[in-house]
């Protein structure tokens, strides 16, 4: 019930912010009967539960978006001076991680991670294994630490 609730209020938070309407009956109406009709519908498919809504994943959002920006940056710079300076060296490869999370969700933002990070590119996921083309040794390297693994096992709960 905890999950059907968290649902519901961020569906009428979502509604609310998107529609802008809070001094119109008939509007706010229509916008609860939208949302206790998604929220019934949820239910009947069984699709509310940790992963459909990961209410944990936020508080660990706020520790983890700070940290993945910054690898963000890091590797922008490391691939435009690659671009500006052709007689540094690029030597693709395509590495195979393990993937420490428990769930999809939380291997789902494992993979979108590396992607998001200039240099790398998710190729695949197979079960807890992700296969990922690095531009260059050090962005393999990077991924090989296992630093992003953890700090994402982190975000999911487990760490």
């Amino acid at each position: 019930m905890t999950y059907a609730a968290g649902l519901v209020a961020i569906l009428a938070a979502v509604w609310l912010l998107l529609s802008g309407y809070f001094d119109k009956p008939l509007l706010l109406g229509l916008g609860a009967v939208s949302v206790a009709l998604v929220a019934l519908i949820s239910l009947r498919m069984r699709i509310v539960d940790d992963e459909g809504l990961p209410i944990q994943l936020p508080a660990g959002l706020v520790r983890y978006l700070p940290w993945l920006v910054v690898e963000i940056v890091k590797a922008n710079v490391d691939v435009a001076v690659r671009i500006l300076r052709p007689d540094l060296p690029i030597r693709p490869r395509v590495i195979r991680v393990r993937a420490g999370q428990r769930t999809d969700v939380g291997r789902v933002i494992y993979a979108n991670s590396i992607t998001l990070t200039p240099g790398t590119v998710t190729i695949d996921t197979e079960g807890d294994h992700i296969t990922i083309h690095a531009l260059t040794e050090e962005a393999a390297a990077g991924v090989l630490t296992g630093e992003m693994d953890r700090r994402v096992t982190r975000l999911e709960g487990r760490g």
